[in-house]
């Protein structure tokens, strides 16, 4: 929405003194996006003056503006009606000022404001809270410059696919808020998209149930593959780990990034896994360490070896899980090795 072709080609010098009076780092914009400089027309004072009336100081106002420097070649109409449609989510405007502070990208992307406003009064209907849309505008702020028919689209694809996949229509809602709020990116895809992925699964002999288990454990980013990858990366699981269909889909519905990750992915992650030491047969009896990085598994086993716990010999699931899974398994082990030898109540046999 900006023409970066100036008559001149010189900083524009009202611009230039109007940041300096508020104390703008001018290095950084010139570092960032010169071209903004360039402007016959911008709107600093104006941006500057409503930013302090939602309750900016100078600081935050010079941060915002060193950080998106194209917000003062926005109108205070266009920056107006983006203030009144944000507060339709945002519980007061020190909220507001600390998102826009946080995210000023999102909010000064004004285009596309009859789509946002469309696009959030249809999640307030859906029963989306508003610290979740809010987390949409400032995270996945692309969902929203999808007229909302689109969206519809894609919300009722899924609905439809949850009910004749065996789903409730009791439970169809919170599952539908829930995979929203956990991957909106969702609603990037294509309805027809979401038919397909659906239907490889089907085709590759995953029941309705497995299916919908499937969907929630990856979050809906099965959304976000195609049936070709899929393909690649079960076949590449397939000749790694020597199994049959059936065994295969078993590890699948175990570790759902078999499916998600790419080829290249999971071969770097075996790779790491086989240079610590650790065999294919007790990859294939926990799948699940396939979903950590190479540098995370490193981090986990020096620190179990530490301990003198041998991953060599053991089970994987001490590796498993999020942060503080681990540090619950290791503070286990740690207190397992710290604890005395003698149980001091026991009596003691002391020979003569």
């Amino acid at each position: 929405s900006y023409t970066t072709d100036t008559k001149s080609g010189e900083e524009n010098k009202t611009t230039l003194e109007t940041l300096y009076s508020l104390s703008v780092d001018i290095t950084k914009i010139r570092r960032l996006k010169e071209w903004v400089l360039l402007q016959d027309v911008a709107y600093v004072k104006e941006i500057a003056g409503i930013l302090q009336e939602m309750g900016a100081d100078e600081t935050t106002v010079a941060n915002i503006i060193e950080r998106c420097p194209e917000a003062i070649l926005h109108t205070p109409a266009e920056i107006n009606s983006q203030r009144a449609l944000w507060q339709l989510v945002c519980q007061n405007e020190k909220q507001l000022i600390k998102l826009i502070e946080q995210f000023p990208e999102s909010f000064f992307t004004t285009e596309y404001q009859q789509n946002q406003k469309a696009n959030i009064l249809f999640f307030q209907e859906m029963g989306l809270k508003n610290n979740i849309i809010t987390r949409f505008l400032t995270s996945a702020p692309n969902i929203f410059y999808n007229p909302v028919e689109k969206n519809k689209k894609v919300i009722e694809t899924l609905q439809r696919n949850y009910l004749n996949l065996g789903g409730s229509e009791a439970n169809m809602k919170i599952w539908i808020l829930k995979l929203l709020s956990q991957n909106p990116f969702i609603l990037l895809n294509t309805s027809t998209a979401i038919q397909e992925n659906l239907e490889f699964l089907q085709k590759n002999d995953f029941t309705d149930q497995e299916v919908l288990q499937l969907l929630s454990k990856l979050k809906g980013f099965i959304f976000q593959l195609n049936s070709t990858t899929m393909q690649k990366s079960m076949l590449f699981s397939k000749n790694t780990f020597k199994c049959s269909d059936h065994e295969l889909k078993q590890l699948v519905l175990k570790c759902p990034a078999l499916l998600y990750y790419s080829v290249p992915v999971l071969e770097e992650r075996l790779e790491g896994l086989l240079k610590e030491g650790i065999s294919i047969a007790q990859i294939r009896e926990t799948p699940m360490v396939l979903e950590l990085t190479t540098q995370i598994i490193q981090y986990r086993i020096k620190k179990l070896s530490a301990l003198g716990y041998d991953i060599k010999s053991g089970n994987l699931e001490s590796l498993n899980g999020t942060k503080k899974d681990f540090e619950v398994t290791y503070g286990k082990i740690q207190s397992k090795k710290e604890r005395p030898i003698f149980n001091p109540v026991a009596p003691l046999h002391v020979e003569d």
